[in-house]
């Protein structure tokens, strides 16, 4: 299977490493040579210096060779160029990154189908649908659905003080609660990425990530001594285009939303333009503009700005004045494990979500490709099924030599979702999701293969 990724920024990057823990030939291609050469330094890939607008750039990189072509820079004329010419030279599928979504809309005049995407990704829609599904679950600080949202991923933070824990192993909180049926499939200390054993216990301030039935997260709150609650009072940080996209999607009847922008006429703008929130002009990081806005009494604390410092000041401000939940964005996805040690709350990236945007897509024709990968704990999720008489479908899972860095989270068989456990057994009719490090996945692909 031969990749090519036009752009090799955040988004070109991370897609990139995370094709090419598999065997895929991949071929990166960017103006830039201190992108190229982080990529040809950190990543098993092809990299070819160039525009990648260009027929001379784009024939070097063997584009029409291509089943798979990415255009992902940050330049939405480039992408649709670089699009177009890879479908001239034959290119079979490609993917664009286009940040501005009036092209996709009825009425557009230019249209990306008539240069030959077939596929487009908006950066900012797919972090409003990220933070969304933070907003529906206030207590977490990472969720993500799969299996159309039958099973969720939930990120916790572990509380001091809970009863249920207590410092018993892993295992023995299992068998204690066995009414129901969870996986811990990761557990992130300070910076430390643990993939846990039975053996292992908590400790205060852990961020646990649970996969579970998403009928029985009322079961998981209790276990973990945390409540169930919604949100009915959000504050969005922003007039970006996160920002006023999630103040157009947010259910009005149901959530109270405040927009707040620094600039009077830009909020003055926003104002005219979206008539379901209040639009306020303020500043989000100035601490008695939030407190005469009655930060305490805000469920999620939303910051959005195009300032990624602005953000992780207003977020941890209003974490410290009472927000209930503070959603914080930034682009650079190094920040990420340190925000999340600091505990200003949850972190998102636009690059990130554009990411596994792009690898859900590219999912639905490539098996054994990551479904999603969560940059911040280091961890892939992948889909497998097993093959006939493969070493998996032999014996149990504790019974086979996983590697200890690689979970079995659920087991689909015909459409019926079980959260895997030691006892479990798969067949060739079953698919499994596997949440590993990227370094397990080759021999974890052994287990499923004849």
């Amino acid at each position: 299977m031969k990749v090519v990724i036009i752009g090799g920024g955040e988004v070109g990057f991370h897609v990139a490493k995370a094709l090419s823990e598999e065997d895929y030939d991949i071929t990166v291609i960017d103006i830039d040579p201190i992108k190229c050469r982080r990529a040809s330094e950190n990543l098993d890939v092809i990299v070819v210096e160039g525009n990648g607008a260009s027929p001379n750039t784009l024939n070097e990189a063997k584009v029409g060779d291509a089943d798979y072509v990415l255009s992902l820079t940050r330049v939405d004329e480039v992408n649709l160029i670089a699009s177009q010419q890879a479908h001239k030279l034959g290119a079979n599928t490609i993917i664009a990154r286009l940040r501005n979504q009036q092209y996709t809309t009825q009425d557009s005049i230019i249209r990306p189908e008539k240069f030959g995407v077939d596929i487009v990704i908006h950066p900012e829609k797919a972090a409003c649908e990220e933070i969304m599904r933070l907003v529906k679950h206030p207590y977490a600080v990472q969720v993500m659905d799969f299996e159309a949202g039958r099973l969720t991923m939930l990120g916790l933070t572990i509380d001091k003080d809970c009863k249920n824990l207590n410092g018993h192993p892993l295992g023995q909180i299992a068998r204690n609660n066995s009414y129901f049926r969870f996986s811990v499939i990761a557990v992130l200390r300070g910076q430390e990425t643990i993939v846990p054993s039975a053996e292992f216990t908590f400790q205060e301030g852990d961020i646990g990530y649970f996969v579970i039935k998403t009928e029985d997260i009322q079961n998981l709150m209790d276990l973990l001594c945390k409540k169930v609650t919604t949100t009915k009072r959000v504050m969005i940080v922003g007039g970006s285009k996160i920002g006023r996209s999630l103040a157009q999607s947010l259910p009005s009847e149901s959530i109270n939303v405040r927009l707040v922008d620094y600039n009077r006429p830009k909020a003055g703008q926003i104002s005219h333009s979206i008539d379901e929130s209040m639009i306020i002009y303020g500043d989000g990081a100035d601490i008695e503009f939030l407190k005469s806005e009655n930060i305490q009494n805000v469920d999620s604390f939303i910051c959005v700005t195009e300032n990624e410092k602005t953000n992780l000041i207003a977020g941890l401000l209003a974490k410290h004045l009472g927000a209930k939940q503070s959603i914080i964005h930034v682009s650079t996805t190094e920040y990420i494990p340190t925000i999340q040690e600091i505990g200003a709350g949850a972190v998102i990236s636009k690059n990130l979500s554009t990411v596994n945007a792009i690898l859900r897509e590219l999912h639905t024709d490539m098996t054994e490709i990551p479904v999603i990968t969560f940059d911040e704990i280091e961890v892939d999720v992948i889909e497998f099924q097993p093959e006939t008489n493969s070493p998996i479908t032999q014996r149990p899972l504790k019974d086979l030599d996983l590697p200890k860095d690689c979970i079995v989270g659920m087991i689909n068989h015909h459409g019926k979702i079980r959260i895997a456990h030691g006892t479990s057994m798969l067949t060739e009719d079953d698919t499994a999701l596997v949440f590993a490090k990227p370094k397990a996945i080759s021999k974890v692909k052994k287990l499923f293969m004849k």
